[in-house]
């Protein structure tokens, strides 16, 4: 297993929270919370930057953002292996659903959802 995947990751948040008897406060709806928590936290990053202010960040702002969407990939990994979720196959089901719902050669340079065009 490779120390990039997603099942190390999984195993290795089981062991963090163990270690620290955690996972008594982990079930599916505080992992969401704190999911939802730290995408605020995410979003704090870019409140009040113009979208070009927003690509040019400076260190300490990029750090800020590296931080919040580590936060926010293990309490998602974590809430996953909660409810048996395998990310990768659901991000690949949701790929191939959002291709049937936005078809290239309809949507393309449009930002509408599927269900206004």
């Amino acid at each position: 297993m490779s120390v990039d995947s997603l099942e190390w990751l999984t195993i290795a948040m089981r062991e963090f929270a163990k270690e620290r008897e955690w996972d008594q406060f982990h079930s599916p709806k505080n992992l969401s919370m704190a999911l939802a928590g730290e995408t605020g936290e995410l979003l704090d990053c870019f409140r009040w930057l113009t979208e070009e202010a927003s690509y040019q960040l400076d260190a300490q702002q990029a750090q800020a953002v590296k931080e919040e969407l580590a936060d926010v990939l293990l309490f998602t990994v974590c809430l996953a292996d909660k409810l048996d979720i395998n990310l990768f196959e659901a991000a690949q089901e949701k790929m191939l659903k959002n291709e049937s719902h936005y078809p290239a050669d309809r949507v393309k340079g449009c930002a509408k959802k599927y269900t206004e065009y």
